[in-house]
């Protein structure tokens, strides 16, 4: 069998053009594929920015909240209900809403506005610049330093807008674990500035941030806090939440998949048909071993073993170019939201082993088929 898949291998690389064709036809689709998957891992990631950043473990929203942006405000009575149920560690308040900035330079600029609970910070962003003492100072506001800063004109500490006819001032800069998708700025505040500063309606909590003792104590919150009509989720469920949004009740989820799935067929296609010229033009030889002994087996094997390696091959130089890709993009456009991660590179080499697969079909129909005395006789 070790001498079969060697002169499998001599074919295969003896044809040089076939061979490089093969390998730049599934290096191409996999760069596509990858490119789409990846693209798609991070616009999902970057839906569900602020539910990163805060880093609550626990969430108690409205049942109506579908996404992160959906700014539901809850009865300020829930929180004090909340904080009574057994198991409760402790919960804080969360502001969460949009603004209308006016920037020193007169310019409108709408921005995410986040306000953290007075007490406790707890939520609040690393700082770069200044300190998060700062943030109790008269009208202090905290700018976040991501892919949108330089929307708010790149401020300073001391740099003054106004909000809502409200003066605020830039106490410092912080940075976030991650950026978010709609290309609006994000600026932190304490929660109470926040509901004075900014137009509410009666109720003004957006979410209550919370943890528990025990995870055991989990289920329990839960129930309880469905009891009085609202939803509390762990970080990981709500992040879901806000995916399966985006995924399924958006056009987001199907544009993608109508993109991968493009760049699939396209494999597909150039690898199935030059494999299976280059099984064509290689069918005396294979006719040859077959008059010699070699089994139906063996000439399965040989295909099989020429379409992994130029599957393997193909899927290698493909991951390399599309990380590079990727790196260039985000270092040239901030915005930039492919992220690779272990599922978008298992799903781009479950679809080469697809392509493979096919190919190698078409070659072993036509290969078991041979009949030695055609060939000889040809």
């Amino acid at each position: 069998m070790n001498g079969l898949l060697q002169i499998a291998l001599k074919l295969l690389a003896n044809d040089r053009g076939k061979f490089y064709t093969l390998i730049i036809g599934i290096t191409f689709a996999v760069v596509l594929m990858l490119l789409m998957t990846s693209l798609f891992a991070g616009i999902m990631q970057r839906t569900a920015a602020t539910i990163y950043n805060i880093g609550a473990k626990m969430w108690v929203m409205d049942p109506s909240v579908n996404t992160q942006i959906d700014n539901i405000p809850m009865p300020d009575y829930i929180l004090d209900v909340v904080r009574s149920i057994k198991g409760v560690k402790y919960a804080v308040p969360l502001y969460s809403g949009t603004g209308l900035l006016k920037l020193s330079d007169g310019r409108y600029q709408s921005a995410n506005i986040v306000g953290i609970d007075d007490y406790t910070l707890f939520g609040r962003p690393p700082m770069i610049t200044g300190n998060i003492i700062d943030i109790y100072n008269d009208d202090a506001f905290i700018a976040i330093q991501d892919s949108e800063f330089a929307k708010l004109n790149r401020p300073t500490i001391g740099t003054t807008f106004e909000v809502n006819d409200n003066r605020g001032v830039f106490v410092g800069t912080a940075e976030a674990l991650m950026a978010g998708l709609f290309g609006t700025p994000t600026i932190y505040t304490t929660y109470r500035r926040a509901i004075s500063d900014l137009p509410t309606t009666r109720f003004t909590i957006t979410y209550i941030l919370l943890e528990s003792k025990n995870q055991t104590d989990i289920a329990y919150i839960k129930n309880k806090v469905q009891e009085y009509g609202y939803l509390a989720l762990t970080q990981q469920e709500f992040i879901t939440k806000n995916t399966n949004y985006y995924l399924y009740e958006t056009g987001l989820g199907t544009n993608v998949l109508i993109m991968t799935m493009i760049s699939f067929i396209v494999g597909l296609s150039i690898a199935g048909q030059t494999f299976y010229t280059f099984v064509l033009e290689n069918i005396e030889e294979f006719g040859a071993l077959k008059a010699i002994g070699a089994k139906k087996s063996e000439l399965i094997a040989m295909i099989l073993y020429q379409a992994s390696i130029v599957g393997f091959l193909g899927y290698g130089f493909g991951l390399l170019i599309a990380s590079i890709l990727i790196a260039v993009a985000k270092l040239r456009l901030a915005n930039y939201a492919a992220l690779v991660t272990p599922s978008s590179l298992a799903a781009t080499f479950v679809m080469v082993l697809i392509i493979v697969a096919f190919s190698s079909y078409l070659g072993v129909r036509r290969v078991i088929k041979i009949d030695p005395f055609d060939i000889f006789r040809g």
